[in-house]
């Protein structure tokens, strides 16, 4: 049974939440290097790449300590949308393949866990 006066259960969401984001997105990403590079704009996608695995070191980071790191984890919820969003969109419109509305749909989730573990997380 967890402690929730002191706020251990809801941090024990916040790292298990973070920690798994960071292990699925080092997963997802790293093969990203190892694709055929567009024509044009090879440097934004791998800049993208990039970025995004830099964020990924960020959710680990957070999982170790949410208390400490709470500050951060709205910028992490703004990470998942800026990528979701505008992605779910585009689908829409019919811009871009159903696998890229797929993982928009999975950022969009875990950018609603994030969400989840910053209001449940006590500040500390």
């Amino acid at each position: 049974m967890t402690d929730t006066s002191t706020g251990q259960g809801s941090n024990l969401f916040a790292r298990r939440m973070f920690r798994w984001a960071a292990i699925y997105g080092v997963i997802v990403l790293t093969p990203m290097y190892l694709t055929p590079l567009p024509v044009q704009g090879a440097e934004v996608f791998l800049g993208f790449v990039g970025l995004a695995l830099v964020f990924q070191a960020m959710f680990w980071i957070i999982s170790g300590d949410p208390v400490r790191y709470r500050s951060l984890m709205p910028v992490a919820v703004a990470e998942k949308l800026v990528f979701g969003l505008p992605a779910l969109v585009l689908f829409a419109k019919g811009a871009t393949p159903v696998p890229v509305a797929v993982f928009a749909g999975i950022d969009l989730l875990l950018g609603l866990g994030f969400f989840i573990a910053w209001r449940r997380t006590v500040a500390a």
